[in-house]
């Protein structure tokens, strides 16, 4: 086997040195979870500027306002010894004149999805130039005062597993107006502490203790880079409409509830609230009971959700969101793992908004404590979304197909952020295998390739001891679970085969960017991947799925049968040995390393011959996931997975490739079927297959007719989800988007960075398909109309990129035939670039 490559830390250039900055935090011994600690510093600006540059960077969450104006969130999630600081421009902001700058400080403390560990810690640097060309600075340091939140109460408990901050606010205690000019700190203010960790280090890497984990990251394999992923954009978001309302009469404590959910804690009436023309609610409170407001976004969002209201000082408010409601279901909506926030009201006309982000198209308003008339107004979120470059370019001639694109376009608005996620309402975090899939739609519907880039980097670097990845990474998830599994608490091990999908991210990220530099860190990561399945295959050639000891196969949770976890040996297996000669390799000769990209194609070529000897079924023609056991008076089991990588990849033995693809055409009662956002592979298997009917028929029947599609135009987790539930209605499976670049209009990138590509449209009977793929090279424009016998297609590709029309071999088209792979009845034609054609086609 090749040597490893040695593992380091970026360039120098990549790497922040914010000396003279120090990381600065309240003084103290320990840092309890869930605190907020407020910071702030006045400035003089003697004379317009012309520059006003810095960084700014906590762990784990920071709001930086000036003059009270609300002006960026962050850090993006990152490895705690990888810290991304995040760049100001604040030449806009800072007129001539004092300015204060503020900056609310949250330490989660405990795990979250989007963060694992870390220590406290918040850092600063900006330099001011005038036009005149004077120079000065601002850093973070001992003269900056600091302020310990009682107003949101530290060491409050976690809001579950996967989210640290249940947020609760007393307004009553919070300083207002302490980040504007007219403020003068009192007693509660005092002189920032210094905190032990150079300004080249993330806080992970102080002597600060870390009182819960008692962690400490080494300083010589820790550093502080730039922020990799743009600032995501903000705007506000009205909601539609009040929906219902009730009044709450409660039988147990309301506190009581809202901590540890006891039964049958309340009754609920219905309440008839109206609105008035300007947008507000009035409602009375009796000092006893309780009244909730049930709100509706138009579309399902990720965002702060926020509200105004007037109201008695000690008026109570829990915020709760929901992705999926049925108005006349549960009477208050704390029913997707304790979303909820608590705000207690100083008295007057106040706004509330949530300090951390949320997912929801539902947000209800429960308001209690007091007596009096309350009005609530201005109910709604600031919705944050990644930059796209461009807007997207996807439709079709159906009304429902096109509804379904478009609940793609703003699913992935909601999944694809700082990290590529799986959803923003429950985990928050990003896995490759099958969340990764999104990416795809990143690259070619948007053009887009940062995402990616910041997905292989970050996920690369939760790489374990043993040589598998952390599957879902940066996050706390994973992290916790290696020590359940070391007990047998859970089936959750790291998962093998999200760390095989890995290897297809990597290479798909070159594929679509050319940037060899993007995916070099990863690939010398990956190398420790590919020694581990070397190391822990089976005599009979075949890398186990069980008995893995801390990591475990996962594959997919609806296409197996439940106990049955040696059905998953075979996809496995077909999936690795496509990933090494597929993915890996390509990409280990891109970079140079020769060695490792035959010893990967050697590796898969035994890995698929062991697999055909132990689930090829010659007479059938398919792999058979639970050949191996049929004796033991199991019946023949297939699975969607196995049979469309055998298609995808050419691993049938003979390349009888006919059998799987009719089979996932039509599945047989005894094949299993991925859940949605996995749905991708029986995808392309069946448009290599030329049979993207099926698709088009599963998206019509299967996708459009969603309740998440119609109602919160979003995409469900699974293939059903219940409303008032943990389900998930805004999740990554984006897989229509895609699939209509890819296997609709058949077109892909076959060289990196597009300089080469195929397009092989497949319309089936969509009589009106048109979409444009931003590329490295520039747009492919595609249009399709009509039906078969006379339709039109319309192609423009960029000079840059040679591209071959793929067509059946009846078609009579004027251009050169092209050399290169084809299947079945078709043909090859090399397509002019640089100039639109428009094409009559018969038989396609």
């Amino acid at each position: 086997m090749p040597d490893l490559s040695p593992l380091s830390l970026p360039d120098a250039p990549l790497r922040l040195d914010l000396a003279p900055a120090h990381w600065i935090w309240y003084p103290s011994e320990r840092t309890l979870p869930n605190t907020v600690v407020l910071f702030r510093h006045t400035i003089h600006i003697p004379a317009p500027l012309r520059s006003a540059n810095g960084w700014i960077a906590a762990d784990s969450r920071y709001l930086l306002t000036i003059d009270g104006r609300r002006v960026q969130w962050g850090p993006a999630p990152a490895d705690p010894r990888r810290m991304e600081v995040d760049p100001l421009e604040l030449q806009r902001l800072l007129t001539p004149g004092d300015h204060t700058i503020g900056v609310t400080v949250l330490y989660y403390g405990g795990g979250d999805g989007t963060h694992p560990v870390g220590k406290p810690g918040f850092i600063f640097t900006l330099t001011t130039t005038t036009a005149t060309g004077n120079s000065t600075s601002l850093v973070s340091d001992d003269s900056w005062h600091a302020h310990l939140s009682t107003a949101w109460p530290a060491g409050n408990y976690k809001r579950w597993y996967l989210r640290a901050f249940q947020e609760m606010f007393d307004a009553r205690k919070h300083p207002y107006g302490w980040d504007t000019n007219g403020f003068t700190p009192d007693g509660r203010w005092v002189q920032a502490m210094l905190v032990d960790c150079p300004p080249s280090l993330p806080p992970s890497c102080s002597s600060y203790p870390d009182y819960l984990l008692d962690t400490r990251a080494t300083r010589d394999g820790s550093c502080l880079i730039p922020r990799s992923i743009p600032l995501l954009r903000e705007h506000p978001v009205a909601v539609e409409r009040l929906v219902e309302a009730y009044t709450i009469d409660w039988h147990r404590p309301a506190e009581e509830y809202f901590d540890v959910l006891p039964p049958n804690a309340f009754t609920a009436t219905p309440l008839t609230v109206t609105g008035s023309a300007a947008g507000s609610w009035t409602i009375a409170l009796d000092g006893t009971t309780a009244r909730a407001l049930t709100f509706a976004l138009h579309d399902q969002h990720v965002g702060f959700p926020f509200f105004t209201i007037d109201a008695p000082p000690g008026t109570i408010v829990e915020l709760m969101v929901q992705e999926g409601h049925t108005p006349g279901g549960p009477a208050l909506l704390n029913t997707h793992f304790h979303a909820w926030a608590r705000f207690i009201c100083a008295g007057g006309v106040q706004t509330f908004q949530t300090l951390d982000y949320e997912a929801a198209r539902w947000i209800q308003l429960h308001i209690r404590g007091t007596a009096g008339t309350v009005t609530i107004r201005n109910v709604g979120m600031l919705r944050r979304v990644f930059p796209w470059p461009v807007e997207p370019h996807a439709s079709v001639g159906e009304p429902a197909l096109q509804r379904l694109l478009d609940a793609c376009v703003n699913t992935l608005y909601n999944s694809t952020q700082e990290t590529a996620v799986d959803g923003m309402g429950r985990e928050r975090q990003q896995y490759s295998g099958d969340g990764a899939h999104q990416l795809h739609a990143a690259y070619m519907t948007f053009g887009e390739p940062r995402p990616g880039a910041r997905f292989i980097a970050t996920f690369g670097q939760g790489l374990m001891l043993d040589g598998y990845f952390f599957d879902c990474w940066p996050a706390y998830d994973r992290l916790a679970r290696v020590m359940e599994r070391h007990l047998d608490l859970t089936p959750w091990g790291p998962l093998l085969d999200h760390s095989v999908g890995f290897g297809f991210d990597i290479f798909h990220h070159h594929l679509y960017t050319a940037d060899a530099a993007a995916v070099r860190e990863p690939f010398v990561r990956y190398q420790r991947f590919v020694r581990y399945l070397h190391r822990i295959r089976q005599e009979d050639g075949l890398i186990p799925v069980t008995n893995l000891g801390t990591p475990a196969v996962w594959i997919d949770h609806v296409a197996y049968e439940t106990g049955k976890p040696l059905h998953k040996q075979c996809a496995f297996n077909l999936y690795a040995a496509a990933m090494l000669r597929h993915a890996f390799a390509p990409v280990a000769r891109v970079l140079d390393h020769t060695d490792w990209a035959d010893f990967a194609e050697g590796f898969a070529a035994s890995i698929i011959e062991a697999a055909v000897r132990a689930f090829w079924s010659d007479a059938e023609g398919l792999f058979i996931v639970n050949r191996p056991w049929l004796g033991a008076g199991e019946a023949p089991r297939l699975c969607d997975r196995s049979l469309a990588t055998a298609v995808i990849f050419d691993q049938c033995p003979g390349g009888r490739n006919r059998p799987a693809i009719d089979a996932l055409a039509a599945p047989p009662p005894h094949m299993g079927i991925s859940y949605p956002a996995n749905a991708c592979w029986r995808y392309w298997a069946l448009a290599r297959g030329g049979r993207t009917d099926v698709i088009i028929r599963d998206f019509r029947e299967r996708w459009a007719t969603m309740p998440s599609v119609i109602e919160n135009n979003t995409i469900f987790e699974n293939w059903t989800a219940a409303p008032d539930s943990g389900d998930l209605w805004s999740h990554c499976a984006v897989v229509p988007l895609y699939l209509l670049t890819q296997g609709i209009a058949g077109i892909r990138p076959t060289a990196p960075g597009f300089t080469q590509c195929t397009v092989r449209p497949q319309p089936a009977d969509l009589a009106d398909v048109a979409v444009t793929v931003p590329t490295p090279q520039g747009p492919i424009a595609f249009a399709c109309t009509g039906t078969r016998g006379e339709r039109t297609l319309r192609l423009e590709v960029p000079r840059g990129c040679t591209a071959d029309l793929i067509l059946d071999e009846r078609e009579q088209i004027a251009f050169p035939q092209a050399e290169g792979p084809v299947d079945g009845n078709l043909r090859r034609y090399r397509f002019p670039s640089g100039t639109p054609h428009t094409l009559h086609l018969r038989y396609t």
